[in-house]
């Protein structure tokens, strides 16, 4: 429903609103603002607020309590507030929601009690922490880690690809040590409504303290190159067949920023289409999960796998969705790009790897 006056028969309201950032990298809390503003206006005694939208460490105790408490009740006495991540997966057929534990942080004791308790009556396990911005700082921590150990192994493919080294073997066979070690794979660039940008809220909270978050902004760098550097994959590769990128017909598989998914949320496809678009090239895409796409003002349909590698003078896998019969896609294309380690089985000259 769209009517915030149900609140006042509610005994609970979770708050899970976009945390988008504006241009500049900087949060932009304006649909937190808002939500809080229509939920403020119905708090009642024993009413419990959990905030779920991933933000900078502060935003429950800064921004929504002084905001919920003035109409005159005290949080942790009147009402309970906290802050609880939201912890999801898409495409997980392993960890759906019951079984990912969930952390839950109070502005009192009493609140992260009363959170908890909620949560247990669904969830396998509850982690209460100590404070809302604990409970802020963890989601910032574990899609942070993410950003940046993916930002570092795409570092690494591009040092390999530049030494003529396979980065996936080196991957693998690292992976083979039983401790120190995480294996992390390179790709296009990164996706999602989560790691591209959630790393960033800390990044600008930490400013405000003071602090340089260089780690995190040369991640940021890093892996918002890996688009141009697959288009220059891609046109290095045509031009090694004779062919000029501009005028060439270039078929994308996989748009949805991962597999298996119908998610386009800042997926690296929608940029190495606009840079191919760019050099003048003629772009196609095949995708089970997402029919069409709009890129600027143009609007592209899903092509046939077949049909899209067999006409096309080179193929580029950005996501590598198991719907596709890889061995028809090797069969049928003249020239294949692939950034996914999709044709690991494959031997061909044609198949360029990350």
């Amino acid at each position: 429903t769209t009517d915030f006056s149900v609140i006042a028969a509610l005994d609970t309201i979770n708050i899970a609103v976009p945390t988008p950032l504006r241009k500049t990298k900087d949060p932009d809390m304006s649909y937190v603002i808002a939500a809080a503003e229509q939920v403020a206006k119905y708090v009642h005694p024993g009413l419990l607020v959990i905030l779920e939208s991933t933000t900078y460490p502060g935003t429950t105790e800064e921004l929504l309590l002084p905001m919920l408490q003035k109409g005159g009740l005290k949080a942790g006495r009147d009402f309970f507030l906290c802050f609880s991540p939201e912890r999801v997966d898409p495409g997980n057929p392993r960890y759906q929601t019951r079984n990912i534990p969930k952390v839950v942080g109070g502005i009192t004791p009493a609140c992260t009690e009363m959170g908890a308790l909620l949560y247990s009556q669904a969830l396998d396990r509850v982690v209460p922490v100590r404070s809302t911005a604990v409970a802020e700082m963890v989601k910032l921590l574990e899609n942070t880690f993410r950003m940046i150990n993916i930002g570092l192994v795409n570092e690494m493919a591009l040092m390999c690809d530049r030494m003529g080294i396979n980065v996936w073997e080196v991957i693998d066979a690292a992976g083979t040590k039983p401790f120190g070690f995480m294996p992390f794979y390179p790709g296009p660039g990164l996706g999602g409504h989560c790691i591209p940008i959630d790393p960033f809220y800390l990044s600008w909270k930490t400013r405000q303290a003071g602090i340089e978050a260089r780690f995190i902004e040369l991640a940021g760098y890093i892996n918002g190159q890996m688009p141009h550097f697959v288009v220059d994959k891609g046109q290095i590769a045509l031009n090694n067949a004779g062919k000029p990128v501009n005028g060439s017909h270039i078929h994308i598989l996989g748009v949805a920023y991962k597999k298996d998914i119908d998610d386009l949320r800042e997926s690296p496809a929608l940029d190495i289409m606009l840079l191919l678009m760019k050099r003048g090239a003629r772009v196609t895409y095949s995708d089970p999960h997402i029919p069409s796409v709009q890129l600027d003002q143009c609007v592209l349909t899903a092509a046939d796998v077949a049909a899209g590698c067999s006409a096309a003078d080179c193929v580029v896998i950005v996501t590598d969705h198991s719907a596709y019969p890889y061995d028809l896609v090797v069969e049928q294309s003249r020239l294949i790009v692939d950034t996914r380690n999709a044709l690991k089985q494959f031997h061909s000259e044609k198949i360029v790897r990350l």
